[in-house]
């Protein structure tokens, strides 16, 4: 990665960030953007959508309620921003009928219990001199009462009665106790009533409306990419410093794009710096595995992780290790098969671009295609398909071995996976470091993982012993890494060689998980065949149940690989390996297509 300055004319800024797009090569640090343009271009693309939100709630509101939506819409003709303008502002009307029509709700739902009562009589009795007062009280108590007046009892609910008194102006008025004068209402209840209706059916025939425009928010969708492109370019552009007449911007790009860049800068006639990062910068992260494992990007990018710079590419063993968790994590061919069938409509259903799918999509299919594909391999092996074991496969050598009833076999298993996962990291160290001594500590600890694997399976039963020469392995590796151990970190040394260990005890998740996925399948299966009704009466809640059941194991599976499968690579491995995950993925400055 080569740090990047790249000067032009003030005045030809945006062309020149227009052509730095074109070329796509440029990582531009564009977090700390905070102008008004920039503002406005993330508003534009939240306001997008919020709007595509709103109609698909809506559609969906509409047909909960049993309705249908709207034959004809004040959208039919809008396109882009209009559309989008035109939905929010529809959305904020039936938002304000609903308010309305919450206020006008509370309002008769406090003077229903006085009856249909008119103001307009109280202000006529006014006028003789006759004061008009609602009023409620405990209904154990008496009622209220004014010196030349009387009280009416309008209503009871059993708790309060509701009274309405006509005296004098100016008498004073004798409430009982808990007794409470009520404000006369604006209008009548029944005007309430109406006008309430109103509401909800303005509300709802601007739900009808916007549940109609669903069909159209496509015409919104399809300009996510350029409002995004709008919200990058505002970003570039305030970081785009100006020194009177000449501009310059700041950015990184891989190695081999500098000729491309400098071809464009002799074209348009830019002046142009680059330079190797310097030891205190923390330069943007490519990755760049064989072709065969660069799906694997696709999944650092969606679980938002990224090395550093100076950091090695683990996606090779990252790639491999996690379609073996991936499948003994979910533990059942039956799921894999169901997974890989999604995959291949997956494949047939996108449809590429311009003879390509996008990379994104493409990536995803392919690790979807592999990781299913794993998980069936892995249930032919142990002979689980939805918590069944074939009858014709249960003498096949694998599923014996696998199906040991102590699970010594299984856990010698997972402790063996788990030591090679962790020795490939140091010895994967050592030979990068064999040009110093330092590479004697990362073989040295490649050796006490290996000891540590005898001492962890004979801890369990799997071994009977540990060897004797193995020992000599442990004793020769320690001296190897006290060599080169000082400080702080010779102290600790005890205690991250027993750490060593528990990383290696730590892949045993890779059998309880598994083997507790099992379990639930083959419990959901007992659940659906125990019912002692004729198989036309069982037929309907056996399915239920199986397919509930097994979804929820699905389910709980995807969870187990966010857990444990990430973990393992991005924690035991990881911390032998020594990538943090600390870095930043390159993103170059470029139109998304």
């Amino acid at each position: 990665m080569l740090h990047l300055t790249l000067l032009c004319m003030a005045k030809e800024g945006e062309r020149t960030l227009e052509r730095l797009r074109l070329l796509g090569c440029v990582h531009l640090d564009l977090s700390n953007a905070a102008s008004p343009a920039f503002a406005a271009a993330k508003g534009a693309l939240s306001d997008a959508e919020r709007a595509v939100r709103i109609l698909e709630t809506a559609e969906k509101d509409v047909r909960a309620a049993g309705l249908e939506p709207a034959a004809e819409t004040r959208f039919d003709s809008l396109k882009g921003d209009a559309l989008m303008s035109a939905v929010l502002d529809a959305d904020a009307e039936r938002a304000a009928a609903l308010a309305e029509a919450d206020g006008l709700r509370r309002t008769a739902q406090e003077y229903a219990p006085f009856g249909d009562f008119d103001p307009a009589i109280a202000s006529a009795l006014e006028k003789d001199g006759l004061k008009t007062t609602l009023a409620k009280a405990p209904a154990s108590a008496p009622p209220p009462s004014a010196p030349g007046g009387f009280a009416k009892a309008l209503s009871d609910d059993g708790r309060t009665s509701y009274y309405v008194v006509v005296a004098p102006a100016g008498a004073a008025l004798d409430l009982p106790p808990g007794g409470v004068v009520v404000p006369l209402p604006q209008e009548s209840l029944g005007a309430t009533r109406r006008r309430l209706a109103e509401a909800e059916d303005r509300a709802a025939a601007i739900l009808a409306e916007l549940a109609a425009a669903n069909a159209r928010a496509g015409a919104i969708s399809s300009r996510y990419p350029e409002l995004k492109d709008r919200v990058a370019f505002a970003a570039a552009e305030e970081a785009l410093s100006a020194q009177g007449e000449i501009a310059y911007i700041e950015g990184w790009m891989p190695a081999d794009s500098l000729p491309a860049v400098r071809a464009a800068a002799v074209s348009h006639g830019w002046g142009l710096a680059s330079r190797e990062p310097h030891a205190d910068e923390a330069p943007p992260t490519l990755i760049r595995p064989p072709k065969l494992f660069r799906p694997v990007v696709a999944l650092f990018e969606g679980l938002g992780i990224s090395p550093a710079y100076n950091e090695a590419d683990v996606s090779v063993p990252f790639m491999c290790y996690f379609s073996v968790f991936f499948a003994m994590l979910v533990g059942d061919g039956g799921y894999g098969a169901l997974m890989f069938a999604a995959a291949l409509w997956g494949w047939r259903k996108t449809r590429p671009v311009e003879g390509h799918r996008p990379r994104i999509v493409r990536s995803w299919l392919t690790l979807m295609t592999v990781f299913s594909f794993a998980t069936v391999v892995w249930g032919i092996l142990s002979n689980s398909w939805f918590g069944v074991a074939l009858p014709w496969c249960r003498d096949w050598a694998t599923v014996k071995w696998l199906g040991d009833p102590t699970y010594h076999n299984m856990m010698f298993l997972c402790f063996t996976i788990g030591v090679s996962h962790l020795m490939v990291a140091r010895i994967w160290n050592g030979v990068c470091k064999h040009n110093s001594l330092d590479c004697l500590e990362e073989f040295g600890w490649a050796g006490i993982l290996f000891f540590m694997y005898f001492v962890v399976n004979a801890i369990v039963g799997v071994f009977e012993t540990v060897p004797s020469w193995s020992f000599w392995v442990f004793g020769v590796s320690l001296a190897m890494v006290v060599s080169r151990t000082r400080g702080v970190a010779l102290g600790m040394l005890p205690l991250n060689v027993m750490g060593a260990m528990g990383d290696i005890i730590s892949y045993v998740r890779l059998f309880a998980v598994g083997y507790a996925s099992l379990q639930l399948a083959q419990n959901f299966n007992s659940m659906a065949t125990q019912f002692d009704l004729p198989i036309y009466l069982k037929m309907i809640p056996m399915v239920l149940i199986l397919l509930v059941g097994h979804a929820v194991n699905l389910v709980l599976g995807a969870l187990a690989i966010l857990v444990h499968a990430v973990r393992l690579n991005t924690l035991e491995f990881s911390n032998h390996k020594g990538v943090t995950w600390s870095g930043r993925a390159f993103s170059p400055f470029k139109k998304s297509k």
